[in-house]
C-alpha cells in the first residue's frame, strides 16, 4: 500500500542530481543523445533515433515551433550603472515590450536607458513606461528606440544574445561564450519558425531530418503548436503549498491544420505524442477553455485530468519544478521518481542540453 501522501508539498518533488549529470553542452548529434523508454513495468535505455520504432502508423506528434530569439539585451543608466534586460514579449504592432531586468537599483518610471553603447553611439534606447501586466506587476514595460526602420525584432537580432537557461554555467557576465555559435544553431529546433520565446522547447532539440524522415515512412504524423516559452519557466516555486503558486503567463496559439490533424487521429484511433511540456500545457489548454490563441497560465499537479495528450516526450527536469510536477501528473507520481532514480543510476545527461524520457499517461 502507499504511504505517499494524497496532497502533494513543493518538497514531495525534490531529489538530489549530482552536479555532474547537468549538461553544459549538447550532444555531438542531436538523434544521438539517450532515449529513457519509460512506459513499460521496467525502463529500458535507448538511443533516440529509436524513437520511430516505438511508435505506430496513425500516431500524431505534436511539435511546438516556436523559435528562441535572442533576447538577453546588456546596457546601463544614464547614471551609468549597469544592468541586464530579458524581453519576454514584445507587444503587439508596437515598439513597446515587456522585459525582466537585472540591475543594483530599479531605475524611476521616465528614466531613459542606454543599451549596446545607446542610440546615435552604435546601440539602442530604451524608456521605462512602468512596470507589467500592472504596477505590481513582476516584469518592466519599456518602449525601445532605435534607429529608423528598427523594430524590436530587428533590435534583438542585431543587439541580443541567446538567453542559455541559468544552470548553463559558461556565458560570461558580458553575454560573450565561445561556444555561442554552437548554441544558436543547437539551442533551436530544426523546426523553428515563429520568434518569440526565451527558452527553447528542449524535447525538441533531439529531432533531425533523419528522424522527421523515419517517423514519416512509418505512418506517424505530425503538426505543430505555438507556445512562447517564458522566462518564467525557470522560476523556482516558493510556497510550500503548491495551490499558493503563481503560473507564469506564456502565448499559445493552435492553428486550424493542426486541429484538424487531431480530430483525423482520434477518428483512427491514433495516439497523440506531445513533443514537451509545452506542448502538453498547449494542448491541454485548449481542451480546458476552447480557445485556441491566447495566454495560459495552467498549472499541471498531480490529480489533473488530461483529455488530449497520450505519450510525453520530455527531459529531465529541475527538483521542485512545476515541470517535475507536470510529468508526474501524467505518468504518475512514484513512476516518475522511479524513473528519475533509475536516470541518476545510468548517468543520464539533465536539463536543457540533456536526454529525453518517452512517459505513456497514467489511466
Amino acid at each position: 500500500m502507499s504511504t505517499l501522501p494524497t496532497a502533494y508539498t513543493l518538497s514531495d518533488f525534490d531529489f538530489a542530481l549530482p552536479p555532474q549529470l547537468i549538461a553544459q553542452h549538447p550532444c555531438a548529434q542531436r538523434s544521438a543523445s539517450r532515449l529513457l523508454d519509460g512506459r513499460g513495468a521496467a525502463p529500458i535505455d535507448r538511443i533516440f533515433h529509436q524513437l520511430p520504432e516505438l511508435l505506430q502508423a496513425g500516431d500524431l506528434l505534436v511539435f511546438n515551433d516556436t523559435q528562441v530569439v535572442k533576447a538577453r539585451i546588456f546596457g546601463e543608466k544614464a547614471s551609468g550603472g549597469k544592468l541586464e534586460l530579458l524581453i519576454e514579449r514584445v507587444l503587439p504592432d508596437s515598439n513597446e515590450v515587456v522585459a525582466h531586468m537585472k540591475v543594483s537599483k530599479k531605475p524611476p518610471v521616465g528614466a531613459r536607458l542606454h543599451l549596446c553603447g545607446g542610440l546615435g553611439r552604435g546601440g539602442f534606447d530604451a524608456v521605462l513606461l512602468g512596470r507589467w501586466p500592472d504596477a505590481d506587476g513582476p516584469l518592466f514595460h519599456l518602449a525601445l528606440q532605435g534607429e529608423p526602420g528598427q523594430t524590436p525584432w530587428s533590435l534583438m537580432e542585431q543587439f541580443g544574445h541567446l538567453p542559455l537557461p541559468p544552470y548553463i554555467e559558461r556565458q560570461q557576465a558580458s553575454g560573450q561564450d565561445p561556444h555561442s555559435a554552437q548554441d544558436s544553431q543547437r539551442y533551436q529546433t530544426v523546426f523553428a519558425r515563429y520568434p518569440g520565446a526565451v527558452a527553447a522547447p528542449t524535447a525538441a532539440l533531439h529531432f533531425d531530418q533523419a528522424v522527421l524522415d523515419a517517423l514519416a515512412q512509418r505512418g506517424v504524423e505530425t503538426a505543430s503548436v505555438t507556445l512562447h516559452v517564458g522566462a518564467g519557466t525557470f522560476q523556482p516555486v516558493k510556497t510550500e503549498d503548491l495551490s499558493q503558486h503563481q503560473m507564469h503567463s506564456e502565448y499559445y496559439d493552435i492553428p486550424l491544420p493542426t486541429l484538424a490533424a487531431l480530430e483525423r487521429c482520434r477518428q483512427r484511433g491514433g495516439r497523440v505524442l506531445a513533443v514537451g511540456t509545452t506542448s502538453v500545457r498547449t494542448l491541454e489548454s485548449w481542451a480546458r477553455t476552447g480557445q485556441t490563441a491566447g495566454d495560459t497560465s495552467i498549472f499541471i499537479t498531480p490529480g489533473f485530468t488530461f483529455q488530449v495528450v497520450d505519450l510525453l516526450l520530455t527531459n529531465f527536469h529541475l527538483p521542485k519544478s512545476t515541470l517535475m510536477m507536470l510529468v508526474s501528473a501524467f505518468a504518475g507520481y512514484e513512476r516518475v521518481r522511479q524513473l528519475y532514480q533509475h536516470a541518476i543510476g545510468q548517468q543520464y545527461r539533465f536539463f536543457s542540453y540533456g536526454d529525453a524520457m518517452l512517459l505513456e499517461r497514467q489511466r
